[in-house]
């Protein structure tokens, strides 16, 4: 029987934030090994909307939801829905979601929120520019359209919350929009946020990544359902794979709450599942992505097409689409465009791991600094990448991170 091959270091997933960690700890001469049962980048980190959402301070969980919470949740147009048939196995998370949006807890997650966004955007500057993609970062800001009188009267007062976090905002008029923004009907006005950056093309930006990373990782394609920990290494076992590692690093976004317990760790994570909609089109009818706020998603100019993605669905691994979601999203690009054709010509759905607080898992097992979290991110996963990269590279070489790590680690639960 030929000996289990072993590495330094195996990453389970390779969506964005697996990869960005591999660059950055193959950029530090580690051996590294990057597993995945799908392509590396083509789940959520594929589909998103595609902002860098550094402006992104507010925690899901307010005092503002906690109040409409129980409309929220079964109103099957609502932004933000639940499955009927998942309600059970999730009450636990939704009386966690409940108590971390109160006053005090939401503030405090807000704090811990800016901290970890204050960053985002020069750090995927310099990660695009070290794997040759500058040009799919566009540096135009992104909006929130308020389209009624009563949600824009609203806006300084919501965009007080955010100023006070750090957070830059401008606060359009009716005017100043269509100066910026022709395409979009006359709306009341928006917020933009000037210094926000986007992609054009997440898709192409994870290709890039990965093709970077051949070079100085290896990819294993293979599911992982067996975390052993021996002596000296951990083994890691799935159908047809075993490999021993000195460190595991946990970065497979929604699949990592079975992972977590594998090692000894119980994570309160739960998946949300996100979809988007695309339109082919020469030109796009935007020049920045612009959410709706009333709606809760986001029209995004793409490379080629316009993308429509978003909403928040809580339920589960397992189901099918939800052709009433996807219908939606539909319905609220026709009412902001009603030109499109009536069909898009693709939708998707994806998973994203969503954790009650909205505070990403980065840190090391309760059982031990062989197995490092890093994933929880919600809809902040490309966001916080390279973030969560440089403190996982400092957490594997023994140095202190450059932020308190207390609010996002595994044993805050």
């Amino acid at each position: 029987m030929p000996p289990i091959p072993s590495c330094e270091i195996a990453i389970i997933g390779a969506g964005v934030i697996g990869m960005t960690i591999a660059d950055r700890l193959s950029a530090e001469g580690r051996d590294v090994v990057l597993i995945d049962p799908e392509a590396p980048g083509m789940g959520c980190s594929y589909g998103n909307a595609g902002t860098i959402a550094d402006y992104a301070v507010e925690p899901v969980g307010t005092p503002e939801v906690l109040k409409s919470l129980p409309s929220l949740l079964f109103n099957r147009n609502s932004p933000l829905a639940i499955r009927p048939q998942s309600l059970t196995a999730l009450a636990p998370w939704l009386m966690r979601f409940a108590r971390q949006s109160l006053p005090k807890a939401a503030a405090q997650n807000a704090h811990a929120l800016a901290s970890l966004l204050q960053d985002a955007g020069p750090m995927w500057r310099d990660l695009a520019q070290s794997i040759g993609a500058e040009a799919i970062l566009q540096e135009r800001g992104c909006l929130y359209l308020y389209q009624t009188p009563q949600a824009y009267q609203a806006a300084e007062s919501a965009m007080a919350r955010r100023r006070a976090l750090g957070v830059e905002v401008d606060i359009l008029n009716t005017v100043e929009l269509a100066a910026i923004e022709p395409a979009l009907p006359p709306l009341p006005g928006a917020a933009l946020f000037p210094h926000a950056v986007f992609m054009d093309d997440p898709g192409e930006m994870m290709t890039q990544l990965a093709a970077h990373l051949q070079r100085r990782a290896a990819f294993c394609e293979a599911r992982i359902d067996r975390i052993t920990r021996q002596v000296n290494s951990i083994l890691l076992e799935g159908p047809g794979f075993k490999l021993y590692s000195r460190k595991v690093i946990l970065a497979a976004g929604a699949h990592s709450r079975a992972l977590a317990a594998m090692a000894g760790d119980k994570i309160p994570l739960e998946t949300e599942r996100g979809y988007h909609v695309e339109w082919d089109m020469p030109a796009p009818l935007l020049n920045r992505p612009a959410c709706p706020t009333a709606r809760g998603f986001y029209l995004c100019p793409m490379h080629g097409r316009l993308r429509v993605a978003g909403t928040v669905e809580l339920g589960g691994l397992t189901a099918p689409p939800s052709p009433h979601r996807i219908a939606k999203l539909i319905e609220g690009a026709l009412e902001i465009f009603p030109d499109l054709p009536p069909e898009p010509d693709r939708a998707w759905m994806g998973f994203r791991p969503s954790l009650p607080d909205s505070l990403p898992v980065i840190g090391a097992s309760r059982q031990g600094p062989e197995v490092i979290h890093a994933y929880g991110h919600g809809h902040l996963g490309m966001t916080l990448a390279p973030l969560t990269a440089r403190i996982v590279c400092d957490l594997v070489a023994g140095r202190a991170p450059h932020i308190d790590l207390a609010p996002v680690s595994p044993t805050r639960f």
